[in-house]
């Protein structure tokens, strides 16, 4: 019988976690799999390995692991991987399959275009975008980073779209906000490319409310991408496509 089991990242925060779980949730149920379990990396419970054995034990033969995750790096080159290691040699007898993150999708830049909407702030001739990634020292993240940027600058018509990260590469995130703290534009639009909320995203906010006490410039904070019927369906369909691969090994790039 065929299992599916989600792995998200975790959180301490409730928020986070609870964001994750509705985002699954929702999924789970338009997708049409007798067995599926949520789990996370860490910070929160269950972990991968009983998210594992919950499914064994509800009769899985199969189990598909899905990468709740927007891009390829370390979770999904690393983390997960090892993971699924231990649970072969746990469960020899199972047939594992991996899918892939979400990737960059087209769709995703309608999710940030509206996400910018959505603030109610009219932008100005000069408005430029900062495009925020989580980060990771794997070479595929700035590259997927900057093709979303230009994807995102030629949908909304903005003349600037600049790139940073939260972590592991750069220009980090305090580097561009400084960067535009002295450039001449009026308005910068802060487009965080993060599923949930969480730490990162309660970061950005602050140290965005402390510069627009500091500074004239307005800094108009987006929300993240979250469980929008868009993430939803990306969701979902790489649900269908796992099943169908070959057997589990280690990704490329690992």
């Amino acid at each position: 019988m065929q299992g599916i089991l989600y792995v998200s990242h975790g959180s301490r925060i409730r928020e986070a976690r609870q964001e994750a779980v509705s985002c699954i949730q929702s999924v789970i149920g338009n997708v049409n799999f007798p067995l599926q379990e949520m789990c996370f990396l860490e910070l929160a419970a269950p972990t991968v390995e009983q998210g594992i054995d919950r499914l064994v034990n509800r009769g899985a033969t199969a189990i598909s692991v899905i990468p709740v995750l927007l891009l390829s790096a370390g979770h999904y080159y690393h983390d997960i991987p090892e993971e699924l290691r231990a649970a072969k040699a746990k469960y020899p007898d199972i047939h594992w399959t991996y899918g892939k993150p979400l990737g960059v999708q087209d769709r995703f830049i309608d999710v940030l275009a509206e996400r910018i909407q959505e603030t109610g702030a009219p932008a100005n001739d000069d408005a430029k975008i900062m495009l925020v990634g989580r980060g990771s020292r794997h070479p595929d993240t700035i590259r997927d980073i900057q093709e979303i940027g230009g994807k995102l600058r030629r949908q909304t018509g903005f003349a600037q779209v600049d790139i940073c990260f939260l972590a592991a590469c750069g220009p980090t995130f305090d580097e561009a906000l400084k960067t535009s703290i002295a450039e001449d534009h009026s308005q910068v639009f802060v487009v965080p490319y993060l599923w949930f909320t969480g730490v990162l995203m309660r970061s950005i906010r602050e140290k965005l409310s402390a510069v627009n006490v500091a500074v004239k410039k307005q800094f108009i904070c987006c929300n993240q991408l979250g469980s929008h019927a868009l993430m939803q369906r990306a969701l979902a369909e790489r649900v269908y496509e796992s099943v169908h691969f070959d057997e589990f090994v280690s990704p490329r790039g690992a």
